[in-house]
């Protein structure tokens, strides 16, 4: 039953929906990550992305770095091997495709989430897709909101906290012979000092946890690289070919690296979920398009930079036959892929990445799955203490536990999660082209950082609360728009 929802969701319905979004808003917003590219660097350069209010919030490049820390994951390293396995290298150009699309999903879902963020009493933050449905769609829609909550805890809360788990123990038992109730128990152990702090202590360690794990994978890709400089373009033309059935007998042929390349690439930079919006909420930003463009690069940052260094390595490698296809899959081939490179130290670095990715991972999910449990019993200390918990328990139990199943029904629950958000999103398009307009027409008028203004958009159910922008901020927005005419 598993296999043959995951068939029609992942093999018809969420192709189409994730083409319409992706390239039906990509068109409708005039290209917007591509147009916005390279204010994301002034975005992330400027002291703003580092400023937080007075409740503390988080800043723009902490909500940037944790949602990092959970698209950046197991999917990077396991998943895009078993794309490659089953689908051939052409899966690898479709997770491109899906992740420059996926920019301008992420874009759209995480600007609903600032602009129908709520303000909560103590002056902190909550939102997400729950909150935009609810909001922006209306009471006749609560029940989709429910449904995603719901659906939310399950895929990531429960399902992939286990799956990580079981990612990380394996690799560490194959690596170092370290027996995986060890590994899971540490686990636990690292997993519940952190999340017993809250969100604020989860954003302090990912804020150094994720420039050094990023930083660490992508410099062996580059040594990689420069060791293979004169086959990559034949890499690049075989990545292609393949994904239009050039090349003969690889992988499954074009619909097996159409639906790998789709699966594999949504799976990792979960763009269309709905689960970085949950992130994306909560941080100071004077504009929702602010954070929009953001973590429009964190999709960029997952998919066209972490999961094509995979591919390369890889691909370039003497693990992987691409006639034969590969005698291992997942993590094990990246791993023997980067022991052919650099040798047998490979298999523990790719081990220890996958480590501080699958520790990032489960923390992030323990903040989504805490959201999820905020939309039904707000602030109820008891059952987050539960939860948290549950989280070390799942840590443990993932570790040493036989997944099969439960990568079947991640699967399932992951696709039934995509299919409620994309739903939504098309439902508050044009709340969202209203929103990205707003912030074209202030910087079209001179506005170098424009604000938001809750009070000009009171027929779409935002909450002006939540948008109480610091004094220091409307002086500086308001002193440009004076002087823009002069400099017109």
């Amino acid at each position: 039953m598993l296999d043959l929802i995951n068939d029609l969701l992942w093999g018809k319905v969420l192709i189409a929906l994730l083409v319409a979004v992706g390239i039906g808003f990509t068109l409708a917003s005039r290209c917007v990550q591509f147009r916005y590219f390279g204010r994301m660097f002034r975005i992330l350069s400027a002291s703003q992305a580092f400023k937080r209010d007075q409740h503390g919030h988080l800043s723009s490049f902490q909500a940037l770095l944790l949602s990092v820390a959970g698209r950046v994951g197991g999917g990077n390293i396991a998943g895009v091997a078993v794309a490659i396995t089953l689908g051939g290298p052409g899966a690898v150009f479709w997770m491109w495709v899906v992740g420059l699309m996926g920019m301008a999903t992420s874009f759209l879902e995480c600007t609903l989430a600032q602009a129908y963020k709520t303000a909560e009493p103590d002056g902190t933050y909550r939102g997400g897709p729950a909150r935009y449905i609810a909001r922006g769609l209306g009471r006749r829609w609560t029940w989709l909101a429910g449904l995603y909550s719901v659906l939310l805890l399950a895929t990531f809360g429960f399902a992939f906290t286990a799956l990580q788990s079981y990612a990380v123990a394996t690799s560490f038992d194959d690596a170092f012979g370290v027996p995986v109730l060890y590994s899971g128990l540490a686990l636990a152990l690292l997993v519940g000092l952190i999340i017993f702090g809250g969100v604020k202590r989860i954003a302090r360690v990912t804020e150094v946890l994720v420039p050094v794990m990023a930083g660490g994978y992508l410099l062996i890709a580059l040594v990689v690289l420069g060791l293979n400089i004169t086959q990559l373009p034949d890499v690049i033309a075989l990545i292609v070919n393949s994904a239009f059935g050039l090349e003969p007998a690889i992988g499954g042929g074009i619909g097996a690296a159409i639906l790998m390349g789709v699966k594999r690439g949504l799976f990792s930079n979960e763009a269309g979920l709905g689960s970085a919006p949950n992130v994306a909420a909560v941080a100071y930003v004077p504009h929702p398009i602010n954070q929009g463009i953001v973590q429009a690069f964190s999709v960029f940052i997952d998919t066209m930079i972490i999961c094509s260094a995979t591919a390369f390595i890889i691909l370039l490698g003497g693990a992987y036959d691409p006639a034969a296809g590969a005698g291992i899959d997942g993590i094990a081939l990246t791993q023997a892929s980067l022991a052919d490179h650099v040798g047998e130290w490979g298999r523990s670095f790719v081990s220890i990445a996958l480590l501080l990715f699958g520790f990032s991972t489960i923390l992030y999910n323990y903040y989504l799955g805490e959201n999820s449990l905020d939309f039904f019993s707000h602030r109820n200390r008891t059952l987050f203490n539960a939860f948290r918990l549950t989280i070390i328990g799942l840590c443990t139990w993932g570790a040493t536990t036989d997944l099969g199943t439960i990568f079947a029904f991640a699967d399932t629950t992951m696709g039934l999660l995509a299919l409620a958000n994309l739903i939504a999103l098309i439902l508050l398009f044009k709340p969202g082209l209203r929103f990205m307009r707003d912030f074209d027409d202030q910087i079209q008028a001179g506005v170098k950082q424009p604000i938001f203004d809750a009070a000009t958009f009171d027929d779409l159910n935002v909450d002006p609360a939540a948008w109480e922008i610091e004094p220091e901020d409307r002086k500086r927005a308001q002193r440009a728009a004076a002087a823009a005419p002069a400099t017109r």
